[in-house]
């Protein structure tokens, strides 16, 4: 069973990254969207508190919780999707995607918004060579140049013509400065000793004011979430609430995907995987070739948009102490798969699992909502 909330911040957010901030002079930049983590976090505290579990005891792993397990040993709870999303005045929440790395959104001289995607293509055939690992490259090709627009959102609708295989329009487009400002704060450091100001030690760190009725979707596999109430989002402990929605996540035509043989696999959060920018489950052939086997799904890579990697930490608040940094493939990376053998249901199946084999390579990143992944129609838009 998958529940879904919307966390509705009530103040600021301080969405932190992995990068140091305190001393004197320095600045803190916050990351929007958060990682997921933050949203599963934020959660799994609201329900121990619900429950009433000592804290500190379950941070010791001396009691646990019937969905969260330990921390050494997870439950069943699983995050399966984070997405922003806006609360509309019917009450329904509509969700916002970033653009997957096989879209390129420019504007052209006369002002226009243009929205084009990436094709796989065999440089070699072109006399073109290259050290790239795949037989295929994604290629635009052009006839002048042209600065990409950045920072723009996918609307739902937008989002849903790319699960249809189409290329989403310029009105399924959507600035940032419609769903959050980012506001310096200045901050002071404090003596650990005496826990007063320390003098010049100063810092400034970015605060994220969302728009009116903007938050974010969480959906939750294997726990029963809280409906109403607040919790404690990002650092500083902000506050957010909770809503239960009736939320539907938008779906591909599985029955389609299958029967065309190719596919698109498009990271909907970061990924740590164990083959740094390959997915789990892929692996070398006899042939030479990368061939796909996970979770009843089979096929061969060929193609990759991965952008560059980014490092995943965060804060353990059961021992206080850094999460390890690790790299990993961005949300939005894409990659491409032909040979595809695999039923509506494996498909379906895959998108519910994430990319994460049987034996899962961590559990924990597992239940904080990292691997997750949609399919997309293979369409050539050439």
């Amino acid at each position: 069973m998958t529940t879904a909330v919307f966390l509705e911040p009530l103040d600021v957010l301080f969405l932190r990254g992995n990068k140091l901030f305190g001393d004197p002079g320095s600045y803190g930049e916050s990351l929007v969207p958060p990682w997921p983590s933050v949203a599963a976090g934020a959660l799994r505290s609201r329900m121990l508190a619900d429950a009433g579990v000592d804290l500190a005891a379950f941070a010791d792993g001396a009691v646990g919780h019937p969905e969260l397990g330990t921390p050494k040993g997870p439950g069943a709870f699983t995050l399966t999707a984070f997405h922003l999303a806006r609360r509309r005045a019917d009450g329904e929440v509509e969700l916002f995607v970033a653009p997957p790395a096989d879209l390129v959104i420019s504007k052209g001289d006369d002002g226009k918004t243009h929205v084009r995607a990436l094709a796989p293509t065999a440089l070699a055939n072109l006399g073109l060579m290259s050290s790239a690992p795949l037989p295929l490259q994604p290629v635009l090709a052009e006839p002048t140049r042209f600065k990409p627009e950045s920072g723009v959102w996918l609307t739902e609708a937008g989002w849903c013509a790319y699960l249809g295989g189409k290329l989403p329009t310029p009105d399924q487009l959507l600035a940032p400065s419609a769903l959050w400002a980012l506001e310096p704060r200045v901050g002071v450091g404090l003596s650990a000793e005496t826990r007063r100001a320390d003098d010049g030690k100063l810092f400034t760190v970015q605060a994220v004011a969302m728009a009116a009725d903007v938050g974010f979707l969480a959906t939750v596999a294997g726990a029963r979430l809280p409906k109403s109430g607040t919790v404690r989002f990002g650092g500083d402990g902000r506050a957010a609430a909770v809503r239960a929605v009736d939320k539907a996540l938008p779906q591909p035509d599985y029955v389609a995907v299958a029967r065309s043989g190719r596919c698109r696999l498009v990271l909907t959060t970061p990924a740590l995987f164990a083959q740094g920018w390959l997915p789990n489950g892929v692996a070398r052939a006899d042939d030479g070739s990368l061939r796909l086997d996970l979770h009843g799904v089979r096929a061969r890579l060929v193609c990759a948009a991965v952008p560059r990697a980014e490092v995943i930490s965060g804060w353990d608040l059961a021992h206080r102490r850094p999460k390890p940094a690790e790299r990993a493939a961005p949300a939005g990376s894409v990659y491409w798969f032909d040979e595809l053998q695999a039923t509506p249901e494996a498909l379906a199946k895959l998108v519910e699992r994430g990319l994460w084999s049987e034996a899962c390579e961590d559990a924990a990143r597992r239940a904080e909502g990292f691997n997750r992944v949609a399919i997309a129609p293979w369409t050539d838009h050439r």
